[in-house]
C-alpha cells in the first residue's frame, strides 16, 4: 500500500475516534447506553451543592434506566443556551435546567416545547415559566427568613450585619433577600450595614468579607450568608482577621453541616442537593412515562444546629453511600406523599 494510502487510512482512523470520543463527553452514566432514556442536564455552575446534587441524580438514572447528559455552563447565560439548544438537537426526552438566571431561556424553552421535549426547572425557577412542564423548587424565602431569625436570636434582636447574596438576579438569591428583609422587618434595631453577591463562592466570600472588616471594624456584629459556601468563605476572612462573629448559611452541605458542629456557624437549613435534584429527575421521568406530574412540588428546608445537626450529618456525610442506596426509593416515596425534602 502507497504512503499516500496509509496516511489516508490513518486520518480516517483517528477522525473515528476522535468523533467515539466527543460522542460521550457529556453523558455521566457508565455502560452501553442503548436503549436508555436520554436525559440533558444543565446547570449553573457546579458549587458543592451542584456537585452533591449530581450524585443523587446518577443513583436514581443508575436504577431507572437513564443516561443523562450533564453540562455545566460555567455561570454564563449564553453558554446555558447554547447546552439547551444542544440537547434539542439530540432529540433527548427531557431536559432539566437549574438556570444561570431566572430572566433567560425563554426562546430555548419555547422551542423544546415545540419540538415536543418537555423542560423542568429544578432548584433555580424561570420567571417565564409557560413553557415549562413542571418545576421542583426549594422555598427561598422561607429559608431566607428562617437564617435571618437565627442570626436575630443570636444577637437580642440588635447589632449590624453584613448579607452575601447569590448571583443577582438568580430566583435563590431574590428569594432568600426577600425571606431575610421579612425577617429584618421585625427587629428594627438590627441594621445591614452592605450587601453584596460572592456569586455562591468560598474566595470571592472570603475578599467580600476582608474588605467589609476592614471598612466596618468593631461595627460589625454578624454575617448573613445566602448559602454556606459563602458562610464558609466568611469564616476564612474572619480566621484571617483572628476575629469571631456569629455566621449563618444555607444548604447544609458537608462542610456546612462542619461548620455548624465546631460552632463556626450559628446554623444553615438543609437543601440536600441529592434529594432535590433527583426529585427533578424523577418528576421528569414521571412526565416522561405519561404519568400526571404537578406544575410544582416545593422543597421546604429544616433549619440545622447544634442541637440537631449530628442527625443530618449521617445522611448527608458519615452514611453517603447507604443513603445513595436508598434514594431512588426515598425519592418515589416523597413524590407520593407531597413531603419532597423527607429523608426517613
Amino acid at each position: 500500500m502507497s504512503s499516500k494510502k496509509l496516511r489516508g487510512k490513518f486520518l480516517a482512523t483517528v477522525v473515528v475516534i476522535a468523533l467515539g470520543v466527543a460522542g460521550s463527553i457529556t453523558s455521566t452514566t457508565a455502560g452501553n447506553a442503548a436503549g436508555k432514556i436520554k436525559i440533558g442536564v444543565t446547570v449553573y455552575d457546579m458549587s458543592s451543592f451542584i456537585t452533591q446534587g449530581k450524585e443523587g441524580m446518577e443513583a436514581f438514572a443508575k436504577v431507572n434506566n437513564i443516561q443523562l447528559l450533564w453540562n455545566s455552563a460555567g455561570g454564563d447565560v449564553a453558554t446555558q443556551a447554547s447546552q439547551v439548544d444542544q440537547f434539542i438537537n439530540q432529540k433527548v426526552k427531557a431536559i432539566i435546567i437549574v438556570p444561570v438566571q431566572a430572566d433567560s431561556l425563554s426562546p430555548q424553552v419555547k422551542a423544546a416545547k415545540a419540538a415536543k421535549i418537555p423542560v423542568f426547572a429544578v432548584n433555580t425557577t424561570l420567571k417565564d415559566a409557560s413553557g415549562l412542564t413542571s418545576s421542583v423548587l426549594p422555598d427561598d424565602v422561607a429559608a431566607g427568613a428562617q437564617e435571618m431569625e437565627q442570626m436575630a436570636k443570636k444577637l437580642g434582636g440588635k447589632g449590624n450585619i453584613v448579607i452575601l447574596q447569590g448571583p443577582l438576579g438568580s430566583s435563590p438569591e431574590l428569594d432568600r433577600t426577600k425571606g431575610i428583609m421579612k425577617t429584618l422587618a421585625k427587629y428594627p434595631d438590627i441594621k445591614v450595614l452592605a450587601k453584596d453577591t460572592a456569586n455562591w463562592g468560598r474566595a470571592e466570600a472570603t475578599n467580600k468579607v476582608k474588605n467589609w472588616l476592614s471598612s466596618f471594624g468593631s461595627q460589625l456584629n454578624g454575617i448573613v450568608a445566602e448559602n454556606d459556601d459563602m458562610g464558609l468563605g466568611a469564616v476564612q476572612a474572619l480566621k484571617e482577621a483572628n476575629k469571631s462573629l456569629p455566621v449563618v448559611g444555607i444548604d447544609g452541605i458537608q462542610d456546612g453541616l462542619a461548620a455548624v458542629k465546631s460552632g463556626a456557624f450559628i446554623g444553615s437549613s438543609l437543601q440536600h442537593g441529592r434529594v432535590e435534584l433527583a426529585a427533578g429527575l424523577a418528576v421528569a421521568l414521571m412526565s416522561i412515562k405519561g404519568q400526571k406530574v404537578k406544575k410544582q412540588y416545593t422543597y421546604i428546608m429544616p433549619p440545622i444546629d447544634a442541637s440537631n445537626v449530628d442527625t443530618y450529618t449521617a445522611n448527608v456525610v458519615t452514611n453517603k453511600a447507604a443513603f445513595l442506596k436508598r434514594l431512588p426509593a426515598l425519592i418515589a416515596k416523597n413524590l407520593k406523599t407531597g413531603n419532597i425534602a423527607n429523608e426517613k
